[in-house]
């Protein structure tokens, strides 16, 4: 048999997939997160709404779920929980009927307050600076993903 230039790519690895590592730094996330939430009762998502909304409040499902990468459908549950727990209120916007605005509560708001028990930065085990370079870096990943996703539509 004549040896051949190709040789046969090896199967890759696991370890070796960029989507991979960033599913599991997300479940690693959640595991991190998980403690810290639980006392507040709040689960990630229920975390990152009342986030989103400490950023901007009186805002519509829409706009919000938006922000959030959620569909209404998704979403809905999420806020009429968060309602029921007293931390936001929902309500029809009275210019535009059709739409439902979020409104951070008192106490929704008084969560703000604990956002340094809330934060992971230490535990990332990053410098600061490699902190905010490696943020930079995945959402300029996902932006480029959903740009690439809409381009082939």
């Amino acid at each position: 048999m004549k040896p051949t230039d190709k040789t046969p790519a090896a199967t890759p690895k696991l370890s070796d997939f960029l989507c991979f590592a960033v599913y599991s730094a997300n479940l690693a996330f959640g595991k991190a997160y998980k403690p810290v939430l639980e006392q507040l009762g709040l689960t990630y998502t229920q975390f990152i709404t009342i986030v989103a909304l400490w950023e901007d409040d009186n805002q519509t499902v829409g706009s919000l779920g938006e922000k959030l990468f959620l569909e209404s459908n998704t979403l809905t549950p999420i806020l009429k929980k968060l309602e029921a727990m007293g931390y936001l209120q929902r309500q029809r916007d009275p210019e535009d009927e059709r739409q439902v605005r979020i409104r951070l509560t008192k106490e929704g708001r008084q969560l703000r307050e604990r956002r340094a028990e809330l934060s992971l930065a230490g535990a990332t085990g990053l410098e600061s600076d490699e902190f905010v370079q490696l943020q930079q870096s995945v959402v300029a990943l996902r932006n480029n993903l959903i740009r690439s996703v809409k381009d082939r539509e």
